[in-house]
């Protein structure tokens, strides 16, 4: 018997089956962790609204796709213990404490997925199940492993924009 004869063309090659299957997967995956679309949430932490303080932003200047100057948000709209995620901003803003208020980029640092949710104390990403505190963006439980970036933000009376 020759190599010839053990090549079989009444089929697909095994190559081209293992490479359709592999592609599936992969579709699969980046399925998985697109955003469903959703331009904004918000909860809380079942405590009420804010106080409507006009202290300070947030440092740094993480992710968002936001221009500086942009109008965000009132502080009304972010609850205290909680806050709201603006999915066309890319940012998520937050409250811990009263008239304290703080934004992150609403990008996971796990594998890119739109955070979607602000409950109980944590930011929480429905891909993987990451979840970051609304007060420094740090890793509350994973599989994501890095802080949300923050993002730079002004408050001024009750207006939030991006600094």
């Amino acid at each position: 018997m020759t190599s010839a004869s053990l090549n079989s063309t009444s089929g697909p090659a095994r190559r081209t089956v293992v490479a359709a299957a592999g592609a599936a997967g992969l579709a699969v995956a980046l399925t998985a962790c697109g955003g469903s679309g959703d331009d904004s949430s918000d909860t809380q932490n079942g405590t009420g609204g804010s106080t409507g303080g006009a202290s300070a932003s947030s440092g740094g200047t993480g992710g968002g796709d936001g221009a500086a100057g942009a109008a965000l948000t009132t502080t009304s709209d972010i609850p205290e213990g909680g806050g709201k995620v603006f999915g066309d901003k890319k940012v998520v803003v937050t409250q811990p404490t009263a008239g304290d208020f703080k934004a992150f980029s609403a990008v996971c640092t796990h594998q890119g997925c739109a955070v979607k949710s602000v409950q109980d104390g944590v930011i929480h990403c429905p891909c993987h199940n990451s979840n970051f505190s609304i007060t420094d963006g740090s890793v509350k439980s994973g599989p994501a492993t890095k802080a949300l970036p923050p993002v730079s933000i002004k408050v001024s009376g009750d207006s939030i924009t991006l600094a």
